[in-house]
């Protein structure tokens, strides 16, 4: 898969089939939309190309500072190269680029820049500036422009439209099993490795800390899970606790991995952390030793859901 951070970068000598959204989580529908794209795209000897935009329009048009997406835009290119899809173009979104008339966004962006053979789009499909054109204007440009519009279905829009939402609200609720039924694949976060304040390590669970740079990534809600990363090129298991600490009187909210079988310094490291089940809510324990009797039995736990999961 080729990445082009702005439309100006694509090199339009290929005739392309487009499909336009922002494919947040790249769950079962749009996996649906993206093989229909590249089905298409092979048939036709074109090229197939998503189009999608940062910052996500809603925090630009919106100033939603609320938002929180399923995926950063580089794990979601992570996703995206595993599907077989030809280009990814990221666009920025501006408010100047929000005001390109329909005209425009349709001679500029899908003819000249992207030079559209063949558009995948969903019926409720709006754009332009004010969102005033619909599918039926695409498909008049179409014929101007020499390009075909297919349209995918309400059902299959609103199956996209309900995965997302109970994909959002299973991870917002620590429901992880449900959200990767949809996904098909664990919800994962990446982020740095920093320095904590070591507690784990003084009682036998030492923990890799993971710093989130950007801030709209959803985030599960605070307790105990069962996860994994690969770590030096090997697969290992851990237990993952989101949480404030307060045994400890802790003020900040942390991500931190203990690791059952993974004694190694990570530091600095970009890690993945990806969710497989949660065990339990935060708890505030009375001492040290109360804490330490529970993370010992979250990995008994953990280990034997590791175990009937491995035989499933």
């Amino acid at each position: 898969m080729k990445t082009f951070n702005n439309i100006s970068e694509f090199p339009g000598d290929e005739k392309t089939c487009v499909t336009i959204g922002t494919f947040d989580g790249v769950h079962t529908g749009h996996r649906k939309i993206l093989q229909r794209l590249m089905d298409a795209a092979k048939k036709n000897r074109y090229s197939s190309t998503l189009l999608t935009f940062f910052p996500h329009p809603r925090m630009v048009l919106q100033q939603d500072t609320g938002l929180r997406l399923i995926n950063t835009m580089k794990e979601k290119k992570m996703i995206l190269e595993k599907t077989g899809l030809d280009n990814l173009v990221i666009h920025p979104f501006s408010l100047e680029f929000s005001r390109l008339t329909a005209y425009e966004y349709v001679k500029d962006v899908l003819v000249d820049a992207l030079n559209t053979k063949q558009v995948i789009i969903g019926y409720d499909h709006r754009f332009g500036r004010n969102r005033t054109a619909d599918i039926q204007d695409l498909m008049k440009y179409g014929q101007q422009y020499d390009f075909t519009v297919d349209k995918i279905s309400k059902q299959e829009i609103d199956d996209v439209a309900i995965s997302s939402t109970k994909i959002r609200d299973a991870i917002a609720t620590g429901d992880i099993q449900t959200a990767n039924r949809y996904l098909r694949q664990p919800f994962f976060i990446t982020g740095q490795v920093v320095r904590g304040h070591g507690r784990g390590k003084g009682f036998g669970f030492p923990t890799a800390n993971l710093h989130i740079e950007e801030d709209y990534k959803l985030i599960p809600n605070d307790g105990v899970y069962v996860s994994s990363s690969t770590l030096n090129g090997k697969h290992h298991y851990g237990l993952t606790n989101i949480g404030t600490n307060p045994t400890v009187n802790g003020k900040q909210r942390t991500i931190e991995t203990y690791f059952m079988d993974f004694d190694g310094d990570l530091y600095d490291q970009e890690l993945s952390v990806s969710f497989l089940h949660k065990l339990r809510g935060e708890q505030k324990f009375d001492d040290i030793a109360s804490l330490k009797d529970a993370m010992l039995k979250d990995k008994k736990k953990a280990l034997m859901f590791i175990k009937g999961n491995e035989k499933a």
